[in-house]
């Protein structure tokens, strides 16, 4: 069965992309599709400069994690993903599009509110489209997007005819929910403004070392202040929780400087490999490029036929 998973380059990979999506990514990579969009990093204002350096960046640690067995591939170079999505706008409503949440909170009544951020779940819906998902992993805050990508395609094949294969929603692969370490009612994501609190792939040791040691924790000094509760303690939890995904135990640990210790040694215990594997690609930047080249040429085939029934079918020549 197809899989499909798209990261946006909006900001430098975090310990919560790994634990949280690239670990199970790695886990399932037979006809696998994984791919970095950088399209979608255009609907808002960016430096040209840094969004191609973290793309490069992205691509070499997508195989430094170990994605050497599925299909890699960039957005932009696989035309049908920006072609479908216009064919697709034609046939979404601005009723629906003035629904979606991204919009509501980032653009609706800005006059400088980019038209693509406004279409962009329409694009969205042309990724998953175009190689015949059936299945599609999504959480609470994507569900309104697939929930879109469902109601076009079954408008375009009772409008048009039979073209697309209409996703069904599933829960995604369990993986370790990360939060912020210093705000542990937030996940720990690229895009946090506060850097802080967030572990980036590629944070040397000393820097791991400090932001741990800065985690938030609590008041709490008893002899059961290092316990598992999200309710009453949710900065520990969630180092707890951390240590378990990277490897570690909790066995024996009493106090947070413990605690802080164990957690650290467990995330460059885990992250040493993955940054020595990024040098080396990084050195290697043609072989990097010659992954992602093959399968971008695969995405360019599975996809053209999509494109080209989607094409013929509303008329075109």
């Amino acid at each position: 069965m197809t899989t499909l998973s798209l990261i946006q380059p909006t900001g430098r990979l975090t310990l919560g992309n790994l634990l949280g999506a690239l670990r199970p990514m790695v886990e399932r990579q037979a006809d696998a599709f994984y791919g970095i969009a950088d399209l979608h990093a255009l609907t808002v204002r960016h430096s040209p400069a840094a969004l191609r350096a973290r793309t490069e960046e992205i691509a070499a640690l997508m195989l430094a994690v170990g994605l050497d067995r599925s299909t890699l591939f960039l957005q932009s170079r696989v035309p049908a993903h920006a072609q479908l999505a216009y064919l697709l706008e034609c046939t979404a409503y601005t009723g629906e599009l003035n629904r979606m949440i991204q919009f509501k909170e980032k653009g609706r009544g800005n006059d400088a509110t980019r038209t693509s951020l406004y279409t962009y779940p329409v694009l969205m819906a042309a990724d998953i489209l175009l190689y015949r998902a059936e299945q599609v992993p999504v959480g609470d805050d994507q569900r309104q997007h697939v929930e879109l990508t469902r109601d076009l395609a079954l408008r375009f094949n009772a409008t048009y005819g039979p073209v697309f294969t209409v996703p069904e929603m599933v829960a995604p692969a369990a993986g370790a929910r990360v939060m912020s370490l210093s705000d542990p009612s937030v996940k720990m994501g690229k895009s946090n403004a506060d850097e802080t609190g967030t572990v980036y792939l590629l944070d040397p040791p000393d820097v791991v070392r400090r932001k741990v040691a800065r985690a938030v924790t609590d008041s709490d000094v008893g002899a059961d202040a290092v316990r598992h509760d999200r309710a009453a303690k949710p900065g520990v939890t969630n180092l707890l929780e951390i240590l378990a995904a990277c490897g570690g135990s909790p066995a024996g640990i009493t106090t947070y400087g413990a605690l802080k210790a164990a957690v650290t040694d467990a995330v460059v215990g885990l992250l040493d490999p993955l940054q020595k594997a990024y040098a080396d690609l990084a050195d290697d930047a043609a072989h990097v490029r010659s992954v992602f080249a093959a399968g971008e040429h695969r995405c360019r085939e599975v996809t053209g036929p999509v494109l080209a029934a989607a094409g013929s079918a509303m008329g075109l020549a």
